[in-house]
C-alpha cells in the first residue's frame, strides 16, 4: 500500500480538480527534493507530500481537513506516521511538527504554492527562469497570492532551518525537475 503509485490512486480518486493535484505534485516535487538532499527516502516522503491534501476537495473547511483524510487513511490501515505528518501539516490540528518529514512538508505546502503563482505570472510563464529573488520580491507585494500566509513562508523556511532564499531556491529546483508535468514549462 505505500507507494507512490497508491497515493497517486486515492489522490486522484478524491481530487478531480486538476489545479489540485499539480499542487500535489508541487508539493511532491519539492519534499522529494528535501528527501534526496538530506539522505531521506524519497518514496515514503513523496506518498505523504501527496496525500496531504487529498481529501480538501470533498472537505475543504477547517474544521474537515485534514481530519477527514486522516480517519480515512487509519480505516484503510495507512501506517500512523503517514497519518501524522498529513496532520501536522495544518496548525488548526494541534499536531506539532516532530520529524525532518513533517516540519518539511509545512515548508513545502504554501511555498509551492507561492512559487507557482510567481512562476505564472512571469513572462515566460515558467519556474525554469524563476529565481528566489524575484519570489522574495513577490512575498512583499500583500496584493499578490494574498490568501497564502507570508508568515506560513517565512516559519516553513525556519523549521527546514533555511535562510528564506535557501529554502525557496530548494522548492524553485525541486519543482523545475517536474516543470512539465506541473504546467510550469512555459515558453522555455
Amino acid at each position: 500500500m505505500l507507494s507512490r503509485e497508491s497515493a497517486w490512486s486515492l489522490l486522484c480518486e478524491w481530487t478531480k480538480s486538476d489545479a489540485l493535484r499539480k499542487h500535489a505534485l508541487a508539493v511532491e516535487a519539492a519534499v522529494t527534493y528535501y528527501a534526496r538532499k538530506l539522505g531521506e527516502n524519497a518514496e515514503e516522503w513523496s506518498v505523504v507530500a501527496l496525500l496531504h491534501d487529498f481529501d480538501y476537495e470533498r472537505y475543504p473547511t477547517l474544521e474537515n481537513h485534514p481530519l477527514r483524510g486522516a480517519e480515512f487513511l487509519r480505516e484503510q490501515g495507512w501506517p500512523e506516521w503517514v497519518i501524522r505528518a498529513v496532520l501536522s501539516h495544518a496548525d488548526h490540528t494541534n499536531t506539532p511538527r516532530e520529524s525532518r518529514l513533517e516540519h518539511t512538508l509545512f515548508a513545502c505546502d504554501e511555498m509551492a504554492g507561492f512559487v507557482t503563482a510567481a512562476s505564472l505570472v512571469r513572462p515566460s510563464k515558467s519556474v525554469l527562469d524563476l529565481e528566489a529573488s524575484s519570489v522574495i520580491r513577490r512575498m512583499k507585494d500583500k496584493a499578490f497570492a494574498r490568501a497564502v500566509s507570508r508568515d506560513d513562508l517565512r516559519k516553513g523556511a525556519e523549521e527546514v532551518g533555511l535562510p528564506l532564499a535557501d529554502h525557496i531556491t530548494s522548492v524553485i529546483m525541486g519543482m523545475r525537475e517536474q516543470a512539465e508535468a506541473l504546467g510550469l514549462k512555459g515558453t522555455l
